[in-house]
């Protein structure tokens, strides 16, 4: 038997097959992409939730709430107040669950409609898009922004240039002065700032912010959302073939080509893709839907009215490029609940519960007991044995209250120190107090207690273990 292999020579060398590049094009790091205006059912959609939005977050800092503003993340003070509700860094947990109820939100939607929270309500889309309308309400129409750019410089040109600037400058600086609203109280914020008194610190951040609009709405634009933001990168992972995203009918469109308009596409050999860029022109990542699904699109549907309006002029179905799925593209079914989408929105729901169950249960009110580190104990004059404690005592909720102290574990005690006292609201108060005992009733070294808080209308109570010790 020959158990000889015999061995063979496999060439190593691997091909790599690259785009040809021609060497006499030059690079442009910033090639401007000019977003022709387009109207539609998608886009008068997305013009209303952006306006519906931004007057929230415009308008949500200025409310009132028992007196005081109703939302303010006060990070100086490390308290956040919200709608009644304080929160302090004791309830992260909180927060981590608000946290998770937003990721796992936006993964059922992107699961079931894509990437439309980027088309529709990201900030960056919205400030972007209203930068455009100023852009076009100052220098024209997409195509006259682009002559107008090449244009040498003149007088029309440089007041038109320093308006649409000036206007940008004014909406990123609103801008700023409003998120910065939610951390500091508005109400003298806006007075503070233009009449130069505001500290170095809310200025720095407010023109920080302030340049970080203008720079992303007006400069960036697409850079974000093709290179920097990280959703773009992951998002393909939660889509299937079950996911609604903007495509294009291929087997409907091609042969592309433009035509007479009363010509019927079938009998000349063509689909009912006109090729007329619209499209690409209204894109606002600049990309080509008919090359198939991109990670750049953003889901908006400015194609799909663009389209729309086209196939309409030419007596066609509207639909060419929609938001439908791959298997429905392929003739299947698609299938709207499936095992992922389900799994997200189970989690979602879960932890949706437990927020809610989290702050039901949640006591505005904290208890910390600290020992005298002097000493353990001591004899007081009367042959008492004394142990000593500061209490801190957060009161959590935004109304000042008054509290009380009992003991419990101890049959015969004497008290020294106030047992009742008041807190303001948000304030964390000390109170010493002493805790003495005879001898004899004490059956242990070292006897369990616990010490107990109670609001003066006892709907609120506290309690915390602790140890008082008699020595040998």
């Amino acid at each position: 038997m020959n158990d000889r292999i015999d061995v063979k020579n496999i060439p190593a060398d691997v091909k790599v097959y690259k785009p040809k590049v021609d060497e006499n094009a030059t690079y442009n790091l910033r090639s401007r992409i000019y977003v022709r205006a387009v109207k539609g059912l998608h886009q008068a959609i997305r013009r209303k939730m952006g306006i519906f939005f931004l007057g929230l977050f415009a308008l949500l800092p200025w409310l009132n709430w028992n007196g005081q503003q109703a939302i303010l993340l006060d990070i100086v003070n490390q308290q956040f107040n919200i709608f009644g509700l304080t929160l302090w860094p004791q309830d992260l947990t909180i927060f981590s669950s608000l946290l998770i109820i937003s990721a796992f939100l936006l993964f059922v939607v992107t699961t079931f409609y894509g990437r439309v929270w980027c088309g529709y309500m990201c900030p960056q889309t919205v400030w972007t898009f209203m930068f455009i309308w100023f852009e076009e309400k100052i220098e024209g129409s997409a195509n006259k922004r682009k002559k107008f750019d090449s244009m040498p410089l003149s007088f029309t040109k440089v007041w038109k240039k320093g308006l649409k600037h000036t206007a940008w400058w004014v909406i990123s600086l609103l801008t700023s002065l409003t998120f910065i609203g939610y951390f500091v109280p508005v109400d003298q914020l806006f007075i503070d700032f233009f009449t130069f008194e505001s500290s170095a610190m809310v200025v720095g951040w407010t023109l920080f912010f302030a340049g970080c609009t203008y720079a992303n709405a007006g400069w960036m634009r697409e850079i974000m959302c093709l290179h920097i933001c990280p959703y773009a990168r992951f998002q393909s992972s939660m889509f299937d073939k079950d996911t609604y995203t903007v495509t294009y009918d291929a087997a409907r469109g091609e042969k592309r080509g433009p035509r007479p308009k009363k010509a019927d596409p079938k009998e000349i050999g063509m689909g009912d893709c006109v090729d007329c860029n619209l499209c690409v022109q209204v894109c606002p990542t600049g990309i080509d839907i008919r090359n198939g699904l991109q990670y750049e699109c953003i889901n908006c549907g400015a194609c799909i009215d663009a389209c729309d309006e086209t196939m309409d002029k030419m007596n066609y179905p509207k639909g060419l490029i929609s938001y439908t799925t791959e298997h429905s593209l392929e003739g299947k079914p698609t299938k709207k609940l499936r095992t992922k989408l389900i799994g997200y929105g189970l989690v979602t729901v879960i932890m949706s519960a437990a927020f809610v169950w989290q702050v039901v249960s949640r006591i505005p009110l904290e208890l910390n007991i600290e020992r005298d580190r002097n000493a353990l104990y001591r004899v007081n004059n009367d042959g008492l044995v004394e142990n000593t404690f500061t209490l801190q005592v957060l009161n959590k909720s935004q109304t000042n209250a008054t509290y009380s102290i009992s003991v419990d574990g101890l049959s015969d005690y004497e008290f020294y120190g106030e047992r009742e006292f008041a807190v303001a609201a948000g304030e964390v108060y000390n109170q010493p107090i002493s805790i003495a005992v005879d001898p004899v009733e004490l059956k242990r070294p070292v006897t369990g207690i616990t010490i107990i808080i109670r609001s003066s209308n006892g709907e609120l109570e506290v309690s915390e273990e602790t140890r008082f010790f008699k020595g040998r």
